[in-house]
């Protein structure tokens, strides 16, 4: 007898996925774009346009290494990241907090 198994597929509302990026970038100070994405569970081909439009936005920063031949990039919170996790993200979640299985 076979036993079927279901993924179980976790949905996240893309402010709390702006909230994971930029409370994680104030935690560690600053990751490198591979770090920054599994530390949240995201996917970069996914969610990369989130993190472009937060840099756009200002909220974090991007700055670019050059390891060896390589070119690293380095997300870091801005003040302006900071300020806006305090002052929207954290009352949405108090407001709205995340729902536990």
């Amino acid at each position: 007898m076979e036993m079927e198994t279901k993924s179980r597929v976790h949905y996240r509302d893309r402010i709390y996925i702006i909230a994971d990026l930029i409370l994680k970038l104030v935690e560690y100070g600053e990751l490198n774009q591979t770090a920054l994405v599994s530390f949240c569970g995201l996917n970069l081909k996914k969610h990369r346009d989130i993190l472009e439009d937060l840099e756009a936005k200002g909220l974090i920063q991007k700055r670019e290494e050059l390891v060896g031949k390589r070119t690293i990039n380095i997300y870091l919170p801005t003040q302006k990241g900071v300020e806006f996790c305090r002052a929207i993200i954290e009352p949405y979640e108090i407001m709205f907090p995340r729902k536990k299985d």
